[in-house]
């Protein structure tokens, strides 16, 4: 599966938060809910604020009750990467330095990024030298048309070398 690891020292999530129930197939309509509240001001304030890799708006899922199954609830961020909290006008989350697997995806939307995380769950994790750290997940999109065919998104998800009795 075509990825790259990289090392990324720690960072801040800062946008705007929701506790959602997780859905793995079609779109999650309670993210809309999220955009509605992203207007052009607070669009412009967050990418002002966006001084790291990933650049632009991205989707964070985190604090998981269960990964594993379908609408289990999680925290879902609508921002973008910081080194800083931000301010008192957006929630913030703290992540901490760690290595990143990072996926390229493109095909339909959101079906081809989907399938890409089943993909990593089911075929690269078992198979690779890592395991999850638990951490916040993130779905970077490119700017634009999401019918296209050909959207390009990046799932970024940390994780640690197994130790060498695991595998």
């Amino acid at each position: 599966m075509e990825h790259r690891i990289i090392h990324r020292k720690d960072f801040y999530i800062v946008g705007l938060k929701k506790r959602i129930a997780l859905i793995f197939e079609g779109e999650n309509h309670q993210i809309d809910s999220l955009y509605e509240a992203l207007n052009e001001e607070k669009k412009e304030k967050l990418l002002a604020l966006n001084d790291v890799e990933p650049k632009g708006i991205l989707n964070v899922s985190a604090n998981f009750s269960d990964r594993t199954k379908e609408n289990s609830e999680l925290d879902q961020y609508l921002g973008v990467a910081s080194s800083n909290e931000g301010s008192d006008v957006f929630s913030s989350l703290h992540i901490e330095e760690s290595d990143w697997a990072i996926f390229p995806s493109q095909g339909k939307y959101p079906e081809t990024a989907q399938n890409t995380w089943a993909r990593i769950y089911a075929e690269w994790l078992p198979s690779s030298y890592y395991e999850l750290t638990g951490g916040a997940e993130i779905l970077w999109t490119e700017n634009g048309d999401k019918t296209k065919l050909d959207y390009k998104s990046e799932i970024w998800i940390p994780v640690r070398k197994k130790e060498k009795e695991r595998f």
